[in-house]
């Protein structure tokens, strides 16, 4: 065991000391050596290397960053016991097959205690590992670690290697549970409703009269010809197109935009700064929607979308501004863009 220690500072694991194959040792000898060199950059991640034998229970860590331990108040030996009985929920995220949409299972501790076979047969079928844990750390207080890991199967030792990292995710989570428990978030598309938008231009309203901020710029998004759609293809065809379109436009977003569901077929957007940086905004938008591949039960189905939009500062005096105000100047342009065949945006 001094052998091991000596070579690979700080070791704690069973691998390395244990009776198993040169192939399984180097393995574990490579991932530490790349595990420690990235802790060394202090990165906002924890990684770490478990294992576990085949149908036994137990997991136990060949190594874990030092924030894990810190967080169970623990060491590496009894970081996995530490962290079963911590765990409150497992949440994994994922597709239905129907309405293509995501959805959220959330499977808690004390079913996670009968069925851990399941759900070790299927990361070791799949060979990865993604899902957010909910994870209490006091009485009073949990955090979210969301997990995303490789699973290597090593027959000849009976053994599955994972490697991981860990990220905290509790901001995330709790904004995202508030909204839902207080209404916020739309059902279908998981997009913030129109009462977000409210508040949001409430706020920047006051920090553009405070002069805060230059300028900021609304917009409104309209789904050209839905009723066809839904005329054509059914109303489920309708329901999988918003919340693709959703996920379409979510990920043309930068970090300063913000997209929601206004109602019906109708979005919204905003982001902070010039008209100039809206337009530029609007126009991915609508080409990414335009070349997006919106296929229902084998059918596909063209859709586009027009916009309208409006900045702070084409409205007038900055004290004269109003929710209202901006609203109905978007809704104008946006019908602007309607008239005009449809498929574009309007500015002015």
């Amino acid at each position: 065991m001094q052998q091991i220690q000596a070579e690979v500072a700080g070791y704690s694991g069973r691998i390395l000391s244990g009776n198993y194959s040169e192939k399984l040792k180097n393995r574990v000898r490579e991932r530490l050596a790349v595990l420690k060199e990235f802790v060394r950059l202090n990165p906002p991640v924890i990684p770490y290397l478990c294992a576990w034998q085949e149908d036994d229970r137990i997991i136990w860590y060949e190594f874990a960053g030092e924030g894990f331990c810190e967080l169970l108040r623990c060491d590496c030996q009894s970081l996995a016991q530490e962290l079963r009985s911590a765990i409150v929920d497992r949440r994994v995220y994922q597709y239905t097959d129907v309405e293509h949409r995501v959805e959220e299972k959330i499977i808690t501790r004390d079913e996670l205690r009968g069925s851990w076979k399941g759900l070790r047969r299927e990361v070791e079928k799949s060979g990865k590992v993604e899902a957010i844990y909910k994870v209490k750390v006091t009485e009073e207080s949990h955090v979210w670690l969301k997990d995303q890991a490789t699973v290597e199967d090593f027959d000849k030792d009976g053994i599955c290697l994972s490697t991981g990292f860990l990220t905290d995710v509790s901001k995330e989570m709790e904004l995202k549970d508030l909204f839902e428990k207080i209404g916020y978030i739309d059902e279908l598309t998981r997009l913030p409703k129109r009462s977000i938008l409210d508040r949001m231009l409430e706020v920047n309203i006051g920090n553009f009269q405070r002069k805060n901020i230059d300028d900021f710029v609304l917009m409104m998004i309209d789904v050209d010809h839905f009723k066809v759609v839904n005329d054509t293809y059914g109303h489920l065809a309708g329901d999988y197109v918003l919340a693709n379109l959703a996920e379409v436009m979510t990920a043309t977003t930068r970090k300063q935009d913000e997209i929601g569901r206004y109602g019906g077929e109708e979005f919204y957007g905003f982001t902070v700064g010039t008209i100039a940086l809206g337009l530029k905004f609007a126009e991915r938008l609508r080409k990414n929607v335009e070349k997006a591949n919106f296929v229902y039960q084998g059918q596909k189905i063209p859709i586009t979308v027009s916009i309208g939009l409006v900045s702070a500062t084409q409205l007038g005096e900055a004290k004269d501004l109003s929710v209202d105000q901006l609203i109905f100047a978007a809704d104008k342009r946006l019908y602007a863009a309607k008239h005009a065949g449809r498929n574009r945006v309007v500015s002015e």
